[in-house]
């Protein structure tokens, strides 16, 4: 939430090369561009490395979706995608630019994609919010039946990408910040067969709040086919999303609640364990989860409603302290290395 592509811009003039690379958000894509794309079957051949636009065809309507290959990508073995989801009133282009995700992906190898939001933000330049089913969003409304589906739209992103690019199935990915971080959740609830695992950063979720005690989770409201590997990043001075709950109507309940609802999804045995890593960061975990998972926590005591490490703070004006004891780019991506999606591990959750 909150975090205006206006600021970025602003921010150190970081994005006077990127502007140029920005695409319109929910234009149709040419007949021709979208044939190419999704007719093509899984394709393992070289490919640029930069910004790319692949064209995603959901419930009827195209939507051209930005997607960063990284240098040396050299189409011949299937390479991780990680879904890199923006906050409300923001765009993926920019989302890519505060995280630093280009760096990573050029390091580790792996394909960045930064969709936008199914609904424009009012008064935002730019900026759009994620839906999520019977949600308010920030203006407080609820989702109306024409707003477009998110989970599919992004369910299709990662069909279409895997089919223009060498994709590795087992290792597809989502993070995302503030309402990004909310929708990465929400995919680990409903696309467990298809997001290996995820890494919200100030927005972790596990379904709605309930509606007779609202400081819960709804035990209905997520219930992945899997368990699901979980790393969360979240600062105690978060006057966005507050680390102890209550705020906005879509908030309610405590990140620990979530965190502790995770565990429970994922089956695990021994935990919460917290480790003080430096003076300001404590990483909390669970352990002994079913099949090889595990839900931590990266609780960030002077943070603010920010991403950990972003080569960009000035992006954040007003939203508290950018920790710099810890890079979520880095952390999340050592993360993901170890937790590919294991085909068969369904059931038994809960």
């Amino acid at each position: 939430m909150l975090l205006r592509p206006a600021h970025v811009r602003r921010a150190h003039g970081l994005l006077a090369a990127a502007a140029a690379l920005a695409i319109p958000t929910a234009v149709a894509a040419p007949a021709d561009a979208v044939e190419t794309v999704r007719s093509a079957g899984p394709r393992c051949t070289p490919a640029e490395p930069g910004l790319t636009t692949v064209f995603v065809a959901s419930a009827g309507t195209t939507y051209p979706v930005s997607l960063y290959i990284p240098r040396g990508y050299s189409g011949r073995n299937p390479v991780p995608l990680v879904l890199n989801l923006h906050g409300s009133g923001s765009n993926g282009n920019d989302q890519l630019v505060i995280s630093g995700m280009e760096r990573a992906a050029d390091q580790h190898g792996f394909l960045v994609a930064v969709p936008n939001g199914g609904t424009p933000q009012p008064g935002s330049e730019g900026g759009y919010t994620w839906v999520l089913p019977g949600v308010p969003n920030t203006s407080g409304q609820l989702p109306s039946p024409d707003d477009r589906d998110d989970v599919r739209f992004l369910s299709d992103t990662i069909t279409a990408i895997s089919d223009g690019f060498c994709v590795a199935s087992e290792r597809v990915y989502a993070t995302g910040f503030s309402g990004g971080a909310r929708m990465a959740s929400l995919l680990a609830c409903r696309l467990a067969d298809r997001i290996a695992a995820v890494a919200p950063v100030a927005g972790l979720r596990a379904g709605n709040p309930d509606a007779s005690d609202p400081t819960r989770p709804d035990p209905e409201g997520c219930v992945p086919s899997r368990p699901v590997p979980v790393l969360a990043f979240h600062g105690q001075e978060d006057m966005v999303n507050p680390y102890a709950g209550g705020g906005p109507a879509y908030w309610q309940y405590s990140v620990p609640a979530a965190f502790d609802r995770w565990a429970e999804l994922d089956g695990c045995r021994i935990g919460p364990r917290g480790t003080r890593l430096t003076e300001h960061v404590t990483l909390s975990t669970y352990r002994a989860c079913r099949h090889g998972t595990d839900v931590s926590m990266y609780v960030i005591a002077d943070g603010g409603h920010t991403w950990p490490g972003s080569p960009y703070p000035a992006a954040f004006p007003g939203l508290g302290k950018v920790s710099t004891e810890v890079d979520a780019t880095d952390v999340m991506w050592r993360f993901f290395e170890r937790h590919p999606l294991r085909r068969g591990s369904a059931a038994e959750v809960g």
